[in-house]
């Protein structure tokens, strides 16, 4: 830090740095300074990076970022506050405090929280952050630690927050080094519903907030790998009365709901991982032939079931700003994306045809199967970054399910 201003030849009298009150420990043993925000106390995850500008309150309560430490590129995150009505949250219906929150391992960002400056907020961005127990460390190089992450990949680290700015290094070093890789991780049950249950809620509408949602004239049960609702909100909007089941549900039990289609949700870690338990039940209704639909981790899922490959990624997607073309169109749409796993398209059987590819790098953003009513996409098309752009998934989702019934 910087000599106080008006001190000529060095400090005045008595003057001390301020200590930090958080730190970033890297698993390489690099240790970043800053301000704590948020909980007091230290968490432990993968480090990525994401590049919105917006949505910080939709991803810090997306379930598919469980185990994680998000950085945000954008500098002003907290700016508009936070409210009650923008979260992703796998338990709709509960109270700020007593939410799944703990999904989420940390947040990095590079300047101080603003005061919040939008007729819709309810609560500061530090308040929220504490009230969900989300550790947070603020006045970091964002943009050097994104090129670690590029450079490098997403590594394990630490994330520490002590008003008095008093740690143990050594031993945040050493649980950093210690962390498992997320290659191997099933992280799928620390996010599922813990039972079987209706979803009754529709899409915000200005002035009404979320609607409710009347029932519609198809059955989609969806299987809840961390489902984010806003899906499953559009799913009701689109006519569709939906049931959401655990992740461990069984094929039985799915094909005793007299399901007219199944949706696969997203969800965190490692595919492959899920997939010891989840494949099965997939390719017994891939085999069955009901209308089925999977969003990122459940696109990686319905590859594995295809007899596909899943690799991890050295940086991931993250962010609200990616061109994808849909090659059945030829059109490119903006979307948002938020995977470390991808399914690798050399490794797909000949009844699947590749949909959707990222033009940032070419990866396979899409599945549709030739011989059966299924397909998938690898990004979030209910996240409205373009903002519509994707929303034609949905009702391709409805014309399977009228196929089927006709």
């Amino acid at each position: 830090m910087s000599q106080p201003d008006g001190v000529p030849g060095g400090p005045a009298a008595g003057w001390e740095e301020p200590r930090a009150t958080a730190l970033l420990v890297l698993a390489d043993g690099t240790v970043i300074e800053g301000t704590g925000i948020g909980a007091v106390g230290e968490s432990a995850g993968e480090v990525c990076f994401n590049t919105s500008m917006t949505g910080y309150q939709e991803i810090l309560t997306d379930p598919s970022y469980a185990g994680q430490i998000v950085t945000f590129t954008f500098p002003h995150i907290g700016n508009v506050g936070t409210n009650e009505e923008d979260t992703e949250t796998v338990v709709p219906d509960a109270s700020e405090e007593s939410d799944k929150a703990a999904n989420i391992r940390g947040v990095v960002l590079a300047t101080p929280i603003s005061e919040p400056a939008n007729w819709r907020s309810t609560r500061p961005f530090d308040g929220w952050l504490r009230a969900r127990g989300i550790v947070g460390i603020t006045g970091v190089d964002t943009r050097a630690l994104t090129a670690v992450i590029r450079d490098g990949g997403m590594p394990n680290a630490v994330v520490a927050h002590h008003p008095e700015g008093v740690f143990d290094v050594d031993a945040l070093k050493a649980r950093a080094a210690a962390l498992p890789v997320m290659e191997g991780l099933d992280l799928v049950p620390m996010v599922t519903r813990d039972a079987q249950g209706g979803w009754h809620e529709g899409v915000w509408e200005l002035g009404h907030g979320h609607r409710a949602a009347d029932g519609g004239r198809f059955h989609v049960v969806a299987i809840d790998y961390g489902v984010k609702v806003n899906i499953l909100r559009l799913l009701a909007r689109s006519g569709c009365t939906v049931t959401v089941v655990p992740a461990t549900a069984t094929a039985e039990e799915v094909l005793a709901l007299n399901p007219d289609g199944v949706f696969l949700s997203n969800g965190p870690g490692d595919p492959a991982a899920t997939g010891e338990y989840a494949v099965p039940v997939i390719r017994e209704l891939l085999e069955r032939r009901v209308p089925t639909f999977g969003i990122c981790l459940g696109h990686q899922l319905m590859g594995l079931a295809l007899g596909a490959k899943t690799v991890k990624m050295r940086q991931g997607h993250h962010g609200a700003n990616h061109p994808v073309r849909d090659n059945t169109t030829g059109k490119v749409e903006i979307v948002s994306m938020n995977h470390g796993f991808s399914v690798d398209p050399k490794t797909l059987p000949g009844n699947a045809a590749q949909t959707h590819v990222s033009l940032f790098d070419g990866t396979n953003c899409g599945i549709e199967l030739t011989d059966r009513p299924a397909f998938s996409v690898q990004y979030h098309p209910e996240a409205s970054p373009g903002p519509r752009d994707s929303h034609y998934l949905f009702d391709r989702f409805i014309g399977l399910m009228e196929r089927r019934n006709a």
